[in-house]
Parts: structure tokens; C-alpha cells; sequence
């Protein structure tokens, strides 16, 4: 699809220094930004559009009835769902799978990830994959398929040649994995604890170690209590980042908020499954089949398996129900995730960063997303 030149929006702009009043210019980067900053009062107020950077999703399972275990043109399909509820930028996220499997996943995602810059994507541009296992825990698998192994070095590396790998999800306290920790890190990949029976001390351990984040805090690891506080207590007291699902089913709302409280740089993901977009029914996550019913995606025991949630339902969440600001929300669908992931030039609109914008109306709605400077054409 070609990038148009030139391009230029007005409206109530969400820039690193606070909202403006004004323009923001651009080609596939933006150009400029000027106008006069005002308050959020006045953004709440009114009926301008509210000018957005573009939502970034670290977690995604699948979209639109597909999912990215499939292969083929999955991720392509999966990426222009979430492109239309805003996301311009994610990490393709596998399952927990034999090692054939996840190979021939990488190599149909490869396709995609491998493409030019200069290539315009027509939906969010994969930054990468989320390898979410088969690191973990088999007593912590949630919704995850039991191939849960030991992690494996060599697998990693080779899997990362065929599709960088951007962030990893493991159990520290899985013999062999807390000593690896430093190694992946050094190495360049981000590391996530997760689907984790850990304690406390192995959290506080695998930070020491170099792990940065927390995958689905509060999900699919040991909780808190005031003498046992678990994983989720490591992740309290001492984590900089940490995804959450705010789907309000995944977490209750007053856990998020405690969350918001403790974890300065705390970040949404959708954790979305083949079901995402799509009517109820039965999808394949994974090895696994998923119905989704009532808002929610569940396993035949009931087990909740991933979520329906899209990123601009994420932020209406974050804002409507929990009570952030505007400006604070994007910060945690957006901002937050691309320092998560070190990068500089998305998550933000200001000059030279991708021209990865959304459009939204008084009720946060989407009206129009731009990625990397093209109009989503719905």
C-alpha cells in the first residue's frame, strides 16, 4: 500500500510534553509537531479529536479467527484485526509447543517480520515474537498446552535466526532456568517471568539476575499474601514494568489499581486469542480449542484461555471504568511498552519517531490509524 507525503492532522495532540492545541506533520515520520499546549481539562472537554500515538501490544495470541500458531497468512490477518482497533505495533506471541511446531510457526511469521521497512504493512507492524514457553511451569500452564520443557539455549538461537525473538517468558524457579537468565539477557532479549509456581525469592532472584517484566501479573503465578507474598508480591515491591490484561475479567479492577500504584511503568496487553473480533463460538489457540461466550474465552474446564480484549477497548477500559487520564492510559497502551522493549522511535509523537497514530472522538472511539504513515482503509 503506498504512503501518501505529506500528510497533516489537527486536533487535541497527546505529545511528550502534554497535550496541544495544533498540527502534527507527516510522511511515514513525522516531520513536526507544533501548536499551544493546553490542559486535559480542555481536551475533556470538547468535541476535537483527540490525536493519539498508536497503541503497541506485546502479547498476541491471534484476531479476526485466526491464530498465530496457524502459520500461512495468520499473521497477516491477525495483524490488520488489531491494526482497525488501533494497534500499530505488536509482538507476534507463540504457545507452549513441540519444537516442531513453534519452527514452523516462526517460519510463516518470518515473511512478515523479514519484509523492508520501506515495505508499508496494511496492519500493525510486527516488531518481533513474544516466545510466551515453553519455558514455564507445568503446574502453571493456565491455558497453556503441556509441552513445558527445560529451557533450551540452542532452541532459542535458532529459532531467533529465523525471527528475532524480542521477549521471553520462562519460571525462574524451573531447574536450569535462574541461571540462564543473565546469558539471555546479555544476549540482547527481553526477559519476562511468568506461568511461574515461584516464590517470592525466586522473583526477587530472577530480577537480580537481569528478568525486567512480569507476563499477565497476577495471572497464572503465585499470588499475594501478607506472610507468603508470592510472585505477584515480587512483582509489587520490586518490578519497574509489568503486563496486565484490562479486560476487567482477567483482573479485578481493584487489583489493577493496585497495581497502578505500585509498578511506576505498568503496561496493557490484550492477550488476545483467534477469537478477538469474532462472534461466539469454538477457535484454536494453540494445539487447544477455545470458546468464546459471556465477553470471555475459556477452555472446556472453564479455564480462562487469553482474552477478546482489542488495545482501543483497553484504553476506554483504563479511562472510563478505572479513571485515568487520557494522557495517562496511552502512556500504558502505548509509551510504556516501547521503552519496555527499548525502542525509541514508536510509542511517542514527536519528530522522527514512525508516524504511528490513532484518531479518536469524545468517546474515545476510533476514527481513524495510521501506521508508519498509511491510513488504515476500513
Amino acid at each position: 500500500m503506498p504512503r501518501r507525503t505529506g500528510q497533516r492532522l489537527t486536533g487535541h495532540i497527546l505529545t511528550p510534553e502534554g497535550f496541544i492545541d495544533g498540527t502534527i506533520e507527516f510522511d511515514a515520520r513525522i516531520t513536526r509537531v507544533h501548536g499551544v499546549p493546553i490542559s486535559e481539562a480542555i481536551v475533556n472537554s470538547g468535541d476535537a479529536p483527540r490525536i493519539l500515538p498508536g497503541f503497541i501490544d506485546t502479547h498476541v495470541h491471534g484476531g479476526g479467527g485466526h491464530d498465530m500458531m496457524e502459520g500461512g497468512e495468520a499473521a497477516s490477518r491477525i495483524a490488520t484485526l488489531h491494526a482497525r482497533h488501533g494497534t500499530t505495533a505488536m509482538l507476534a506471541t507463540t504457545m507452549t509447543a513441540p519444537a516442531d511446531d513453534l519452527r514452523a510457526a516462526f517460519l510463516a511469521l518470518a515473511k512478515i517480520r523479514n519484509a523492508p521497512k520501506s515495505h508499508a504493512p496494511i496492519g500493525a507492524r510486527l516488531l518481533g515474537v513474544h516466545l510466551e514457553g515453553p519455558y514455564i511451569n507445568r503446574n502453571m500452564l493456565g491455558a497453556q498446552p503441556d509441552f513445558a520443557r527445560p529451557l533450551n539455549l540452542d532452541e532459542i538461537n535458532a529459532l531467533n535466526q529465523i525471527v528475532a525473538i524480542k521477549l521471553i517468558t520462562l519460571a525462574p524457579e524451573v531447574p536450569g532456568s535462574m541461571e540462564l537468565i543473565a546469558p539471555l539477557c546479555q544476549a540482547g532479549f527481553k526477559v519476562q517471568i511468568g506461568h511461574t509456581a515461584g516464590t517470592y525469592d525466586d522473583g526477587v532472584a530472577a530480577m537480580a539476575r537481569g528478568a525486567s517484566g512480569f507476563t499477565h501479573l497476577f495471572n497464572a503465578m503465585t499470588g499475594f499474601h501478607h506472610r507468603k507474598p508470592g510472585m505477584a508480591g515480587a512483582a509489587l515491591a520490586h518490578a519497574e514494568y509489568a503486563e496486565i490484561i484490562p479486560d476487567l475479567l482477567h483482573v479485578h479492577e481493584g487489583a489493577i489499581h493496585l497495581a497502578l500504584r505500585a509498578i511506576p511503568r505498568l503496561f496493557c496487553v490484550t492477550d488476545s486469542t483467534a477469537a478477538a473480533g469474532m462472534p461466539d463460538g469454538e477457535y484454536r489457540l494453540g494445539r487447544q480449542t477455545v470458546t468464546k461466550c459471556l465477553g470471555g474465552v475459556r477452555l472446556s474446564d472453564g479455564t480462562l484461555a487469553g482474552s477478546t480484549l482489542t488495545m482501543d477497548q483497553a484504553l476506554r477500559n483504563l479511562v472510563q471504568t478505572l479513571g485515568l487520564s487520557l494522557s495517562e492510559a496511552s502512556m500504558r497502551v502505548s509509551t510504556h511498552a516501547a521503552d519496555f522493549l527499548g525502542i525509541a522511535d514508536r510509542g511517542r509523537l514527536a519528530p522522527q519517531a514512525w508516524a504511528d497514530i490513532v484518531v479518536l472522538d469524545a468517546k474515545l472511539n476510533l476514527t481513524a490509524v495510521f501506521t508508519e504513515g498509511v491510513a488504515l482503509e476500513h
